[in-house]
């Protein structure tokens, strides 16, 4: 990738194995965002400490960024994980989503993670950099042939002193209430330290109760008490792949935070993920607890939640109504020492 210098006001352009690329860059941090491909960001970096933070995919897994690009970067999902049937009834609506998995007979993970982002505003300098990208859709746009709403969502990343920080907004242009069911599929390296030890690190993350779900992977309703393993990962932090883990958990903040952290032991640096408050649910998936990245996932709200029948409060499911705006914040940052 040919790296461009950053400069005030500037638009700050790359090429990322043959995508185009907006390169952040504040000090030694480094954040690089694929504008064309879900406005995902890809990669962040410690270039001096050499922290590759972030799951990114190598020159040779383009294919399979490209196949699944929610197992790369930090990708945006609308609607977030699973739908029975492909199936969401809501507002008097029934949306029907294209059944993506043929084994489960569910739809996954919406349409933004790689439909193309317009750049809104982009620019950097001594103490920031930043872009903000947008999708408007209407009803001549082709994502609203999936999702029927008029809507507008813009996504900015800022790089500075406290971290990559990631701001969501929506916007209902219609004037039918949209349901918020927005989520991110963030995929964290384990080792992030290079030439590290996936057994060195330990993950901690502010979990309540798990989800039962059937195996189809769909709540059943029921939640469950945490394990051992999990009272471990909620409290003191725990080794990410002692278990194969595709589980969905009530997030529970913990001192004000609702957080993934995730500890190097040996060389004493966590890399901290804090997530809106908005997102009640969280995911966590280590591809069959083979060492080297798991996603923590911050979901609104649970799996399927049109479909489950609990109260909306319960599970997180509220509208977007006609005009209205909402909001989310996040931020990823490293912190060195305990």
């Amino acid at each position: 990738m040919n790296e461009a210098v950053l400069l005030r006001k500037a638009l700050v352009e790359a090429d990322f194995y043959g995508e185009r690329a907006i390169v952040l860059r504040w000090r030694n941090m480094q954040a690089i965002v694929l504008p064309d491909f879900g406005a995902n960001v890809v990669s962040y970096r410690d270039l001096e400490h050499g922290f590759a933070l972030l799951h990114e995919p190598k020159a040779h897994e383009m294919a399979d960024f490209k196949r699944t690009p929610y197992l790369y970067g930090i990708p945006i999902l609308l609607p977030a994980n699973r739908y029975d049937g492909g199936i969401i009834r809501y507002a008097g609506k029934r949306i029907q989503l294209p059944v993506n998995e043929a084994d489960r007979q569910t739809h996954l993970h919406g349409m933004l993670y790689d439909f193309s982002w317009g750049i809104k505003d982009s620019g950097g300098g001594t103490d920031e950099s930043y872009v903000v990208l947008s999708v408007e859709v209407t009803k001549e746009s082709p994502l609203y042939l999936q999702w029927p709403f008029c809507f507008t969502v813009e996504l900015t990343y800022e790089l500075n002193e406290y971290g990559l920080s990631q701001h969501l907004l929506v916007r209902n242009d219609g004037d039918t209430p949209m349901p918020c069911l927005f989520g991110f599929h963030t995929a964290i390296n384990a080792p992030f330290v290079e030439n590290g030890k996936a057994e060195d690190y330990r993950c901690r993350i502010s979990i309540g109760e798990r989800w039962e779900l059937d195996h189809r992977g769909l709540p059943t309703g029921l939640r469950l008490s945490l394990s051992d393993y999990e009272q471990m990962m909620r409290d003191n932090g725990a080794y990410p792949f002692a278990v194969p883990m595709d589980n969905h958990y009530t997030a529970l903040p913990s001192h004000g935070y609702n957080r993934m952290e995730l500890l190097d032991t040996k060389n004493d640096v966590t890399l901290v993920y804090d997530v809106d408050a908005n997102f009640r649910q969280w995911m966590v998936w280590n591809n069959d607890a083979r060492s080297g990245f798991f996603c923590a996932e911050p979901q609104v709200t649970i799996v399927n939640a049109p479909n489950v029948n609990l109260p909306c409060e319960e599970i997180g499911l509220f509208p977007i109504k006609p005009k209205e705006v909402w909001e989310a914040h996040s931020r990823l940052y490293v912190r060195h020492g305990s």
